[in-house]
């Protein structure tokens, strides 16, 4: 798999090409957490984002479908004693619904077949009142940045898609999301971070 094979040299290409970002992303992220929140993060990868969560809640249910992205994530949340990591599929994920309080999915949907079917799938597993944080990367124009999906898919990334941040807002519009805020981490490839409050709470 691509991402095993890649895993161990992810979050240095990040932190040369999209430093500012790469950690930036995590510390904005961790400020919509809340200390009771029980979090369920997929696509979890090296744990960038996971390592800022954990300190603010009170359990991190962290998954991946790579293992070699989840050996990473093992190393950068060895001090977290609340974090547990699973191997999992975000778009058939085995949990109840209405389980967790927050559910985040950091950089992944552009990369699958079905991204709307994914995001209900999240939205199932969270509870009414709580949040998706759904982070991806944009290019303020024209897509993600082209030279960095053109580099990726040479190794083997499959991009299905690529957003702007108007293109980003119109995809949760167009999948039946209507309460939904939004935050940008500006940098060489910005990241706009949806967070959708699911209906039904108090």
């Amino acid at each position: 798999m691509f991402w095993d094979q890649i895993s161990g040299l992810y979050d240095l290409f990040e932190t040369l090409y999209n430093k500012k970002v790469y950690q930036g992303l995590g510390e904005r992220v961790a400020l919509t957490i809340k200390p009771d929140d029980t979090v369920l993060e997929c696509a979890c990868g090296t744990g960038a984002i996971s390592h800022y969560i954990a300190p603010k809640c009170k359990r991190l249910i962290a998954t991946d479908f790579s293992a070699g992205m989840l050996k990473q994530a093992r190393k950068n949340c060895r001090n977290c004693n609340n974090v547990k990591l699973r191997r999992a599929d975000l778009t058939r994920l085995k949990c109840p619904d209405n389980k967790f309080d927050v559910v985040v999915a950091g950089n992944v949907i552009h990369l699958l077949d079905d991204p709307s079917a994914a995001v209900k799938e999240l939205e199932r597993v969270c509870r009414p009142g709580g949040k998706l944080i759904i982070p991806t990367y944009i290019n303020a124009s024209a897509g993600i940045n082209k030279r960095a999906v053109q580099l990726l898919s040479f190794v083997g990334a499959d991009f299905k898609r690529q957003f702007d941040f108007t293109s980003y807002q119109k995809f949760f519009k167009d999948a039946g999301f209507e309460d939904v805020t939004y935050d940008i981490v500006f940098g060489r490839m910005p990241c706009a971070i949806a967070i959708i409050t699911k209906k039904g709470g108090i």
